[in-house]
């Protein structure tokens, strides 16, 4: 993409391609993800015409030459400079990998990984049926994974009733206990929830486990490097005013 190229024209000033570039560094954060697909950067350009059209429409009408223009860009002036102030008062702090790891090992109980089974479950209506589909699959008629494809109402049968691995609290009460109670291979039911009556085989058991700390270190990175800068932030600010504000009885 050529920089210099020429997009618009618009009352004599050209808008190029670093032009909008620049314009488009100031989207949110959760729109800049999009600056470079082509539809979206020409609805961009777009917006950006339409700013200097009004920009131009505004000095035809001279309301840069207002009371309110001057307030307005005073507060603006401010702003930046508040924000460049803060920039500055943040630059350099950083975060080691040695101070993520240090503050892993202190707090231990935050990245405990609770216990978790892996199961396969059978859905159906009614505790008539699923009792008839439990005698089948111990009779040898079937396994437990085809009788989910077969009869299970949840989207799960599709893969033979397989749910993966979930932990305490990512289910309704009656289906947690009876999956964590169960012994892994060992087919339980029917047990009755809100949805119906299943059929649960667990297949694997994972005790309490402390989380890896290279799971983690990014977000633990980004936490103390967020308390580093507001603390900086805190005291600077604190140091400020001490420096330039006075209550009016001071004075």
């Amino acid at each position: 993409m050529n920089s210099q190229e020429v997009l618009a024209v618009v009352a004599g000033k050209e808008i190029t391609n670093a032009d909008l570039d620049a314009f488009l560094t100031n989207l949110p954060k959760e729109q800049k993800q999009y600056a470079q697909n082509p539809y979206f950067r020409a609805q961009y350009l777009e917006q950006f015409i339409v700013l200097h059209t009004l920009a131009k429409m505004s000095e035809e009408l001279k309301l840069d030459e207002t009371v309110e223009y001057e307030r307005l860009l005073e507060s603006a002036k401010r702003d930046i400079k508040a924000r460049m102030a803060m920039a500055e008062i943040t630059k350099g702090i950083g975060v080691t990998e040695e101070e993520a790891k240090e503050f892993y090992e202190k707090n231990p109980d935050r990245y405990k990984k609770g216990e978790t089974v892996s199961a396969k479950h059978i859905l159906v209506a009614d505790e008539a049926a699923c009792t008839e589909v439990l005698n089948a699959i111990r009779n040898g008629e079937k396994t437990f994974e085809d009788a989910a494809r077969e009869v299970s109402t949840c989207p799960s049968g599709a893969n033979g009733g397989d749910l993966g691995e979930f932990g305490k609290g990512q289910m309704v009460k009656e289906f947690e206990d009876a999956a964590f109670a169960a012994n892994v291979g060992e087919i339980v039911g029917p047990v009755q929830t809100q949805f119906g009556y299943h059929l649960i085989k667990v297949e694997k058991k994972n005790e309490a486990s402390l989380t890896p700390f290279e799971e983690v270190k990014d977000q633990i990175g980004k936490s103390l490097l967020q308390s580093k800068q507001q603390q900086a932030y805190t005291e600077k600010v604190n140091e400020l005013k001490e420096k330039y504000v006075k209550k009016p009885t001071e004075e």
